[in-house]
């Protein structure tokens, strides 16, 4: 079975030959361990691309000053101005261009994808050959993260939470050219389109499931309804706990969640998601875990994952990403245990 139709497999909820497995190329972890760890991910393959691609970055030598301090400020598409204070991880916006809402006058959103051209016809190209043995994933699909990098964060809430008419104007912006987006992913020909936003807190929703459900379940409606059309999958991933999402999840039409799993009792999230059919992207505590823990306990939570999620028999995948701050022994443990569990 090849890595591309392996991952259809578990999409479907069938058994695929051996489990699959997503590597993400964190700049921060490959930074951190560079060739080594690109080596080991190499050595064991992954379903979703060639880990032999990933880059060895290293930071911009203008962004650290004489004390090998890291700072770099720059300006995303949408007009804000980013903070990052350690290299590969995205920071903070520091100036917002619609803290007041006189600044629509300067505002635009960022150019449109143009899916035609030699530029595009290089990309799908590229995404052909991709899918010809790996599993094609793309995009960043996101309302929420775009509308508190623009404003600020507590102004959002309190907008939503009044039904501001500047704030609908705003969130409607951005899915028009979210749909863009979408449409030129969708003339890529890839396998899924992977969408995002971050609505939990680490115990409960930022907002209230029928705020979610009156202000943003609509908008995502407009986002996917393309993407069901064509066939594709459609991915989510939020970070927090979002347990009372799931149904709506489900009901949208999402055929995968990539969840913070560390919040979750992981029987409960497995036997949710296969009554909601909503296949997990899988992976072992990041944010304590796999920095402050053993290799011998990373072996054990991958090993207690996979038999929660009945990850060998469809509706879930390994996903691996590297952090700053993870020990390589801690790295290693991961994705050989992972590997043992494909090779049976």
């Amino acid at each position: 079975m090849l890595p591309r139709d392996r991952v259809h497999a578990a999409l479907r909820w069938q058994r695929p030959d051996v489990p699959p497995v997503e590597y993400h190329s964190s700049p921060a972890g490959m930074y951190e361990h560079g060739a080594a760890l690109r080596d080991l991910m190499c050595r064991c393959g992954q379903d979703f691309g060639d880990p032999a691609t990933f880059a060895l970055v290293s930071p911009d030598p203008a962004a650290v000053d004489a004390d090998g301090r890291y700072c770099l400020r720059q300006r995303d598409p949408w007009g804000a101005l980013w903070e990052c204070r350690i290299f590969g991880v995205a920071g903070h916006p520091i100036q917002r261009p619609l803290d007041d809402w006189a600044g629509w006058a300067d505002f635009h959103a960022p150019p449109d994808p143009v899916a035609a051209g030699p530029r595009f016809q290089a990309a799908k190209a590229t995404a052909e050959a991709h899918q010809r043995r790996y599993f094609l994933k793309a995009g960043w699909i996101s309302i929420f993260e775009v509308m508190h990098a623009v404003r600020r964060f507590e102004d959002v809430l309190m907008d939503i939470v009044t039904d501001d008419p500047e704030i609908n104007r705003l969130a409607d912006a951005i899915v028009d050219f979210k749909l863009k987006e979408v449409r030129y992913f969708l003339e890529l020909g890839v396998d899924a389109v992977q969408f995002a936003d971050d609505f939990g807190t680490q115990s409960a929703l930022i907002l209230s499931r029928a705020a979610w459900q009156r202000f943003f379940r609509p908008r995502f409606q407009r986002l996917i309804e393309p993407v069901l059309a064509a066939g594709v999958k459609a991915f989510y991933h939020t970070c927090g706990m979002a347990w009372d999402l799931l149904d709506d999840l489900s009901e949208l039409g999402f055929h995968a969640i990539w969840p913070q799993m560390s919040l979750y009792d992981p029987a409960a999230l497995a036997r949710r998601c296969r009554e909601l059919h909503l296949a997990v992207a899988v992976q072992p505590d990041r944010s304590h875990l796999m920095t402050f823990g053993t290799p011998a306990e990373v072996r054990q939570s991958v090993l207690d994952l996979a038999r929660t999620f009945r990850i060998g028999e469809g509706g879930s995948w390994f996903y691996v990403e590297i952090d700053n701050g993870f020990p390589f022994p801690n790295v290693r443990a991961l994705i050989e245990t992972i590997d043992e569990l494909r090779r049976g």
